[in-house]
């Protein structure tokens, strides 16, 4: 059984930064990848980054694309997500993701989840 567990969430001004950490436990992943998606009240869950797990390639969503950077650590099976720059309009609760096979930028690209970590940012 594969677990995600978020951490690093929190409040901060517009401007400010946080970095989100993922750590997968059950199995390790060599292949597939993880990601983060986030969601709004009132929105649908939408794509922010998502690394390779073997290549290291990353993806990101053009809102988030020259502030937020994604980057992973194999040996502790944990993906990060720094972010800078942020905006009142980034405030969501952000959701790790992982699939052991896709790299996709859709939901349904990855096989398990995380609970969620609150991100407010104030203006």
């Amino acid at each position: 059984q594969v677990q995600l567990e978020e951490s690093g969430g929190g409040l901060v001004q517009a401007g400010g930064s946080l970095r989100l950490s993922c750590t997968a436990s059950g199995r390790t992943f060599s292949s597939g990848a993880m990601g983060w998606f986030r969601q709004a009240p009132g929105t649908e869950r939408e794509f922010v980054t998502t690394i390779a797990w073997d290549t290291g390639s990353t993806w990101y969503a053009s809102s988030v694309k020259g502030r937020f950077t994604i980057s992973r650590d194999n040996a502790k099976n944990t993906v990060y997500l720094q972010m800078n720059g942020l905006k009142p309009e980034d405030t969501a609760v952000y959701y790790c993701a992982a699939d052991q096979l896709r790299i996709g930028v859709t939901l349904n690209e990855y096989a398990y989840w995380g609970q969620g970590t609150q991100v407010t940012v104030s203006s």
